[in-house]
């Protein structure tokens, strides 16, 4: 298939857009509500026991902190100057086993995040990571959503959308390499150059009949995963357990929970879950990037939730909750855009 077919694909397809081109009626609507609450960066508000209200800069190690530990993973923080012996005790002791997850404690749309299966591949992530890293156990669902939660003014929190994740799942034919395969699915073939650097000559085993391999396990967009707007699983049972999870969780009013599970029917029992990390400010109704969906209904999807967190954050404010001045706001900036700059050389 050739760069311009792919080049064309993208172009039709607007889940692939440049968000800076998705986002352009959100621009609008944020420059009205900051007019509105006379600062740019109210939105920290939303969220007020997290940095930055979770939209830049915010570590997922102190989010985790906020979160009851049987709702999520064992977790150990790894800071960037720790020894690989200081590393592998720390592990040791947390009990945590090969595989685990790796990834930044400050997160940029799933870059960095690595399943590791042994202590040789542990050496490597750590030998290229100048920044905190999170490790984690693998969480024992196989199945995986993004849900997202908002807690309006003087009312009951709700789910305001699921969406549901198709991971990069391979199944064999017993003739075609792993790379063969890649090829006859655009969405997989997109990733094709980060798959390279990440496996090498593996791509050009012959995976046997019916035999599968799962290329990336975790659902992110930008590492090929599809996302199926789930919003029809949402029952008023799911909403009432997820207020009594999230009403554990103090400070928590805005964002996206991703979340592995074993069924919907536990789900929305608030049983035989696992939270793979909350997402706040920065968060995207992301169930909108269903392939079925028009941009028409992106936009709407969009703007709603920025309304949300704009009611919430005007909310928090008159509660007590300071804005982030103008001054802080351009300093946090601008050590994001330096931390997006280390952590793209990964």
């Amino acid at each position: 298939m050739t760069k311009l077919n792919l080049f064309l694909h993208k172009l039709i397809h607007w889940e692939y857009w440049p968000y800076h081109v998705v986002y352009i009626p959100v621009y609008f609507q944020y420059l009205f509500y900051a007019a509105r609450t006379r600062s740019f960066f109210y939105f920290n508000a939303s969220n007020p026991t997290i940095k930055n209200g979770g939209f830049f800069m915010e570590s997922k190690k102190e989010i985790y902190d906020l979160i009851p530990s049987e709702y999520y993973p064992k977790t150990l923080l790894i800071e960037a100057t720790e020894t690989l012996e200081a590393i592998q005790e720390k592990i040791k002791e947390a009990a945590i086993e090969f595989p685990l997850i790796a990834k930044p404690d400050i997160g940029l749309r799933g870059t960095a995040v690595k399943k590791i299966y042994n202590t040789e591949e542990l050496a490597a992530y750590f030998s290229k990571a100048n920044f905190n890293v999170l490790i984690q156990s693998l969480i024992p669902y196989e199945n995986e959503i993004g849900l997202f939660y908002v807690k309006l003014p003087n009312q009951p929190g709700k789910i305001t959308g699921i969406v549901a994740k198709e991971f990069m799942i391979l199944t064999g034919n017993g003739k075609n390499t792993i790379r063969e395969l890649l090829h006859q699915d655009k969405r997989y073939l997109l990733q094709l150059e980060v798959l390279e650097a990440e496996y090498k000559d593996k791509l050009n085993t012959i995976l046997s009949e019916g035999e599968t391999i799962n290329l990336v396990p975790y659902g992110n967009h930008c590492r090929g995963t599809k996302f199926i707007d789930a919003s029809n699983e949402i029952t008023p049972e799911m909403m009432e357990s997820f207020n009594t999870i999230c009403n554990q969780i103090q400070g928590f009013h805005y964002g996206r929970m991703d979340i592995m599970f074993n069924s919907y029917e536990d789900l929305a029992k608030g049983k035989n879950f696992q939270i793979v990390e909350i997402n706040g400010a920065i968060s995207e109704p992301t169930h909108m990037y269903d392939p079925k969906h028009s941009l028409w209904f992106g936009w709407k999807e969009l703007t709603r939730h920025f309304h949300y967190m704009y009611l919430i954050s005007k909310n928090n404010h008159k509660k007590g909750v300071n804005y982030l001045t103008f001054k802080k706001g351009v300093r946090e900036f601008k050590k994001h855009h330096k931390y997006y700059n280390t952590i793209l050389e990964f």
